[in-house]
């Protein structure tokens, strides 16, 4: 699967403040390598976190980043499932929705 581009107001704050953003980029990598978890399982904890924020922005990304780290969309679906006991039926709805709108782009 081809990896699909940042979007592009992601992108236009990355050329206005390139150093903060490689700074950013840097700390991502520094905490994913920090420990025993893999691309995918490290993307599904993130779209929790996201969700659980109410981050539309960040489900959309991580729901990528999960699905090119190898997440299938019943992973993606069952994580934020998981949430409903923790943040509750509306936040996770809003989440999957947000989730979909990248899955049905796959």
């Amino acid at each position: 699967m081809a990896k699909k581009s940042k979007p592009k107001f992601y992108l236009a704050l990355q050329k206005q403040h390139p150093e903060v953003f490689a700074s950013l980029e840097k700390l991502g990598k520094a905490t994913r390598d920090a420990g025993p978890l893999d691309a995918r399982m490290a993307h599904l904890i993130c779209l929790a976190a996201a969700a659980a924020i109410r981050s539309e922005g960040a489900v959309h990304s991580h729901t990528r980043r999960a699905i090119e780290a190898g997440a299938t969309a019943e992973e993606i679906r069952h994580a934020l499932l998981m949430l409903l006991s923790t943040i509750g039926m509306p936040n996770v709805v809003a989440a999957l929705s947000w989730a979909d709108e990248v899955l049905a782009k796959r």
